[in-house]
């Protein structure tokens, strides 16, 4: 997946993740930021993103790479959505769940699944 995917497409896609996990789609529009972590440009895995509830001009995701969660503050930095297909693709196609849901993609692996904890923030 490169830059040139439309927002139909991307659309589509993610509401068809949505329907596979029986979930409602909620929407992360191209013009909102998401946190992303510096190292997700160097393709490192796993991929991992969690939603919180959106808030000003944000989508709620996060979503970084590698293994470690890191607590450094510098650690995530903001990202309109519509940049995000060149920084990490493979998230695209998650963006459309909704908060509280996490989804974690490794070599052959991918995992989607609910945490209620992300909404009590």
């Amino acid at each position: 997946m490169t830059g040139s995917m439309d927002e139909a497409a991307i659309s589509i896609m993610q509401r068809a993740l949505c329907e596979c996990y029986g979930v409602d789609f909620f929407a992360a529009p191209q013009y909102l930021k998401v946190g992303v972590s510096r190292n997700v440009r160097d393709r490192l895995l796993p991929i991992n993103g969690l939603r919180h509830l959106p808030e000003g001009d944000t989508t709620g995701w996060y979503i970084w790479a590698g293994e470690e969660l890191s607590d450094d503050p510098d650690f995530f930095v903001p990202l309109h959505v519509e940049h995000l297909i060149d920084w990490c693709p493979d998230a695209i196609r998650f963006l459309g769940l909704p908060p509280g849901w996490r989804f974690l993609v490794a070599d052959n692996h991918e995992d989607v699944w609910e945490d209620r904890s992300l909404l009590e923030v």
